[in-house]
Order: structure tokens, then sequence, then C-alpha cells
């Protein structure tokens, strides 16, 4: 049956079905991308939150696109779509209002919320839209197939995936610099409406009354300064702000000011807890110290009490240019002095760079000049990205950036008279890491647990050292160390540090899953009947699948995890540089697009339909090719880290991981069109491809990132998506010569 024309000639139509689907692509990565900034704000701001919102999203968005084969059954398949996209342009913004007004509604001001928790409250603020979506996706495609076939509905995952790109680009290289997200969503709203007016000129006048009631709206009644007074009620803003690492609020409370950066509290002025604590304990070791690196938070005065000691220079790195913009603004006294030199970039890419000019002035003969001292303070391990300073590589680097006998010091967890398991494999793992470069340590049972190293002595009478040099301090003096530094405490933080842990390294994390752990050990978490009432529905889904289906749940899951390690092996080697990681994202889209768009040029070139087991044998060597790739990965990419940290090696690597990042996203957007001429590219088969694809990335999503990196390393996950994606080709291999016979 064809689709009402709607008035347009079926030429026509076509390109309107096509803006669509680009449409929904731009407004699909926006979305999520805004989405998950709210939502890791909301809940916590962790890796699992990270996996949690992420999974859901695919998992919903296939939900979505099984609805929508159902939908392309239906008489007049083009007016759904028209209502979907109305749908996927209202939605966004506000959901966006509703995750900050109702996140301290429904869940305790200022506690952590749960795994569960944020479970359900994802779920139902994704279900809608993601349904919408998902629904829209499949049908758009189905509209196109009725005429082309396979070929017109792989124009729809090309026109899909070209949306995305553009989408992204705009998102991670204009919008986010300084619009909030409720801002940055009008422009996909607008799009889709004009889609909409598009795919049916009945729809002209009211698509375009909604659009200016949207852009009024937001002119006019400010949603988002709304939306952030709702969220923090109880506490006077005095300045919002956004910039490409999330959104920054200076709040005040009772004459303190906090810097909360994408719902998390980074700095608080008036700490003298922490502040003094992160200081002293370091500077103690080697009061004479002359050149100092602290690495975040000088903003809330650590930068200035450092200067109590004889220091000549303090260099203050901190990677979001904002918070040192609002800090220069609103604590100017904290940066003033000229002995603190600001460097705003990735504090391990400084560190690396530093290392290696040590290096190439030492093979010269020339005079070193390392840091005395380096202090991170930086929160816990709680993603990735942070973990990055944990480890075995950075602890390696950071020696070299030291002066003979310079000291670090970092801090993990919180101390509070007891040690649970949990939490001491946390720091277990963390000793025996640091232990792999330095001779000595020293573990300080502060109001967090402060780590020291070195290959000189380390003393643990602070008071005495602070004393002998007369430093004033305002908490941290000797009643206070005594009672810190208690020889009950000292002895309970040994015993802890002692228990068998994994070493943490770059690309195998195993600390940031011991943080995990322990933040979900306080919840009461474990596997009931719901869990297994759902593995065994994704048991009974993959039994039931066609072996076209499964390549490409496969290949969905490849995309994701291959993904995340490519993510973290870029931020590893080259910093987090934001607009750069950005980068690496969409040039995933690039190739997604690239490779949709030449099976599709070519499947056009050749008019006559191909064999029956041609498309099969193809797809089975695409997902043999998968396989190939993920077990190359370990091999080549330790192989990156080798070159160095020069601007050329970097440049290189940068190079090198961007072409990795586009065979990858070529090879699985290459078997989307493969697989439609498999299924005919009827309405129920485009459905079916789509919602296996969708949910293999939502598992590979949610598992690589929470637990398949850290538990097995990069290798591991390379290994286990191989075995995967090899078990889907010769599954795909039987099919083929089933049909050939």
């Amino acid at each position: 049956m064809e689709a009402p024309s709607l008035g347009l000639a079926p030429d026509r139509r076509d390109s309107a079905t096509l803006l669509a689907l680009f449409a929904l692509g731009f407004s699909c990565v926006m979305t999520q991308l805004a989405l998950m900034r709210e939502l890791l704000a909301a809940f916590s701001g962790n890796e699992m939150v990270l996996g949690v919102v992420l999974g859901l999203w695919l998992l919903l968005m296939g939900t979505g696109a099984w609805v929508g084969g159902l939908s392309a059954r239906l008489p007049d398949p083009a007016a759904i779509l028209a209502f979907l996209l109305t749908g996927t342009a209202i939605l966004p913004p506000a959901q966006i209002f509703l995750a900050r007004a109702l996140r301290n509604v429904v869940f305790v001001r200022g506690a952590d919320v749960g795994v569960t928790e944020t479970l359900g409250g994802a779920f139902v603020l994704l279900l809608p839209y993601c349904l919408a979506a998902g629904c829209a996706l499949s049908l758009g495609c189905a509209i196109l197939a009725r005429k082309e076939g396979a070929l017109g509905a792989g124009r729809g995952y090309v026109a899909d995936s070209a949306g995305s790109l553009a989408g992204g680009l705009l998102f991670s290289l204009v919008l986010v610099r300084s619009w909030d997200h409720i801002a940055i969503l009008l422009w996909p709203a607008l799009l889709s409406l004009a889609a909409v007016a598009v795919l049916n000129r009945k729809l002209c006048l009211p698509a375009g009354g909604l659009a200016l009631a949207l852009l009024a709206a937001v002119v006019f009644l400010d949603p988002d300064g709304l939306s952030t007074r709702l969220q923090y009620r109880q506490q006077h803003l005095v300045e919002r702000a956004n910039s490409p690492y999330g959104k920054l609020l200076l709040a005040q409370s009772k004459g303190q000011l906090d810097f909360i950066e994408n719902g998390v509290p980074l700095i608080s002025t008036r700490d003298d807890q922490h502040l003094e604590e992160t200081v002293h304990y370091a500077l103690a070791q080697r009061p004479e110290a002359r050149r100092v690196l602290l690495v975040s938070g000088g903003i809330s005065g650590t930068a200035r009490e450092i200067l109590k000691y004889p220091v000549s220079r303090v260099d203050y790195v901190e990677l979001d240019p904002l918070i040192l913009e609002l800090g220069q603004k609103h604590l100017p006294e904290n940066l003033a002095d000229p002995r603190i030199h600001l460097f705003n970039t990735d504090g391990r890419l400084f560190i690396k760079q530093e290392a290696a000019r040590l290096l190439k002035q030492a093979r010269g003969a020339r005079r070193i000049a390392g840091y005395d001292i380096i202090i991170l303070d930086l929160p816990a391990p709680a993603t990735a990205q942070l973990n990055r300073f944990y480890t075995v590589e950075f602890l390696a680097e950071a020696k070299q950036a030291l002066a003979a006998n310079g000291v670090v010091s970092f801090s993990l967890g919180r101390y509070e008279n007891y040690v649970s398991r949990d939490l001491a494999r946390l720091l277990a793992s963390a000793q025996r890491t640091v232990r792999t470069s330095f001779k000595n340590t020293l573990a300080i049972p502060g109001s967090r647990v402060f780590f020291l190293a070195s290959d000189g002595p380390l003393f643990a009478d602070i008071a005495s050292r602070l004393e002998a040099r007369q430093v004033r301090t305002r908490l941290v003096n000797r009643h206070y160390l005594d009672a810190m530094l208690a020889p009950d405490r000292m002895a309970d933080l040994a015993r802890a540090v002692a228990e068998p842990a994994a070493i943490n390294r770059d690309f195998s994390p195993i600390l940031y899953f011991y943080h995990l752990r322990h933040w979900m050990s306080q919840f009461n978490l474990r596997f009931g009947p719901l869990q297994a009432v759902l593995l065994l529905a994704l048991s009974f889904y993959l039994v039931r699948l066609r072996r076209s289906a499964l390549v490409l749940f496969a290949s969905g899951f490849a995309a994701s995890a291959l993904e995340l390690v490519l993510l973290l092996a870029f931020q590893v080697l080259c910093g987090s540089v934001y607009h750069q990681v950005g980068l690496i994202v969409t040039v995933f889209m690039l190739g997604l697009a690239a490779g949709a768009w030449w099976i599709n040029r070519a499947a056009r070139l050749h008019s006559d339909p191909p064999p029956k087991a041609q498309p099969a044998q193809r797809l089975c060597l695409l997902a043999v090719a998968i396989a190939g790739y993920a077990l190359c990965l370990p091999l080549i990419l330790p192989g990156l880290g080798r070159l160095g940290a020069a601007a050329m090696a970097l440049l290189a690597i940068k190079t090198a991981i961007a072409a990795l990042t586009f065979v990858l996203a070529a090879l699985v957007g290459i078997q989307f069109p493969l697989a439609n001429q498999i299924e005919a590219a009827s309405p129920a088969g485009l459905s079916r491809l789509y919602t296996a694809d969708f949910v293999g990335a939502s598992l590979g999503a949610l598992l690589a990132c929470t637990l398949l990196i850290p538990l097995l390393g990069i290798p591991g996950v390379c290994l286990l998506t191989a075995a995967l994606n090899a078990l889907a080709a010769g599954a795909m291999c039987v099919t083929s010569r089933s049909a050939s016979h």
C-alpha cells in the first residue's frame, strides 16, 4: 500500500521523509547529549549513572523502533510520522525542566540517589522521547522502503546518520560553549517542526504557531533560570554559566560560596578542613619546597595556602576555563599573588609534557628544575576520566616531573573511624599502584585518606614539622592532628591498605570499579526476581533473533563498547580536551553515514537485485572484519602510547585514533543496508533490525563503562567483542550457505 500523498508529488514526498529523518537524527543526538549531562548532574555524577542513562536510552529507542514496525501497517504512516516529530520537538525542553524542578521533590535534597532510584527516575524521564524517536526512525525508513525497497531504507539510515553528525558538531563545537540546555534544544525543535510542515501542508500553521510559542517561552520566560532556581531553592544563585564541560553554578549559603558543576559540588569556600589538609600534609614533608604544582582546586584558597611556605612558584592547572574565570571574578584574592601561575589545560597532559621536557633536558646535560611537590586536589575516581590520575602510568609520569625526592599527594574516600571492606579494597589498590613508582608511601587518615609518595623520606609527625616552621593554621594544628593521627586510626588504615587488591592501570582501570562498588555499598542492592526475569527475557530474545538481526546486535555491542575504548584511549594518551573528544564522537557519526552511503551507492549502481545469498555472505564477512578489528585494537593502542608527548607525536596519536574510529563506524554503517536487503526492507524486518542494533548498543554501553573495562581491561573487552561478532558471523555463514543451496 502506498503512503498517502498528503498533496505532495512522489519525489517530493520522499524528500520530505528524508528531511524528517535528518531532523530526527539531529534531534536525537542533541537531546541525548543534553539529557545525559542533566541526569548525570541529578544522580550523583558517576560512571554507573552514565552507563544506566546511556543503556536505557538505547534500549528504549530499540523498543520504539519495534513499535514503529507495527505503526507502519496503519493506513496513514506519514501522518503518524508528523505526529511523532511534533512530540520529539516538544518533549526535550520539558524533560530538562522536569529533571531539575522535581529532583529535590522526588528524592531527598542533598542525598545520593541509589542505582535503583536512578534506574527508575531515568526510565520515566527518557521513556516518552525515546519511544517517539525510535518509532519515528523505524517508521520513516519503512515509508521510504515501500517505493525503493532496501535502497530506500538505506537512504533513510544515511539521512538519520547525517542529521546526527550535524547535531553533534553543532552541539559540541558551537552551542555548548555558552548556551544552556533548554535553549540548545530549541534548535532541533524548530527543525523538527519545519519537517512536520513539509511533510503535511495542512500542519504548516499549527507547526509554525508551536515554533513561535517555544521561541517566545525560551526568550521571555527564561525556563533555564526558573528551573535552576527551583532546583536550588534553598541557596542564593550568584551566577550560572555554561562551558564545554558542563553547567557551572556559583551558589551562596550562609556566607559560603559553592562551585557546583553538573550538580556535583567541586569547591567550597570556608572549608578549612579540606583546604589545610590538602596543603599541609604534603608541604610538611618538604617545607623548603620552591616549586609546587597544584592540579585543580586552587580557587578555593589552596594555591594561596601554599604560599605560607617559602615557595617561589605555584603552577595551578585547571581544565575548565569557566572555573578560572569565575574564580578570578568572585575570589580574586585567592589567585592574585604573582607567584601563582594559571594554566588552562588537562592536568595529566600538562604533567606528561613537563616530564617529557625534563627528560629532554637530562639527555642534553642541562639543568633540571622539576617540581618539589605535586598536589592533586581532584574528586575521587568515579569516572574513567578521573581514574587517569590514579594509574601506574600517570604516577610514573608524575615522578619524572618531580625533582629528586619530590612528593606526590592525593586523597581518596572518607575516613570515619571505620574502614569497610569495599573502602579497604579501594585504598589497597591505590597503595599498590603508588608503590610501583615510589619507594616510600604514607597513608594519613584525615577527613579523607591522603596518600603521600616519594623516593625520599616521609614523616607522619605533621604537627612537629609545622610548629618547627612556625606555619600558622586555623584547624590543622597539634590538637587536631593528635586526634586524626591517633595510633589506633593509623593501625586501622595500615591494615586496610595491606588488603589484596589489583593494581590500577590506564587500560585496566580497576580503581574506578572499586570506587563504584564502594559507592553502591551504601545502598541495599542484590540480585532479585526482577533481575532474573530481565536476564531470562534477554536470553529468550537473543535465542529467537534472526541471523541478520543477531549480526546487528553484535555490531551494535561492538560500536558502543569499542567507541568507549577509543574514547578512553584518547583521554589517556592525549588528555581530556573536550572539543577534541567531541570530534572523535563526530568522526564516529561521520563513519556511520559514510559506510551506509557507500553501500547504498554501490547498490544503486547495480540495478539488478543481487543473488539472495550475496548480502548474507557480505554481512558475514563484515562481522568477521569487526571481530578482527577488535582483536587488533589492544595491540595498536599501547603502541601509540610509546610515541611520546611531543606536539607531532600527539598529532599522530589523535589522527590514528580518529582513523580507527572512522573505520569502526564505517564497518557498522555498512551492515544495516545489507541486512535490509536480507529482510526485504519490510516494516517488520526494519523494526526488528533497528531493535537488535539498539539493544546490542545498549548492552555494550552499559556493561563496558561500568563493568567490562574496569574488570577485564581493554584487551578483555576487545576479546569479548571479537568473540561475539565471530559467533554472529558463524551463524550468518550457516544461513548464507543454506540460502545458496
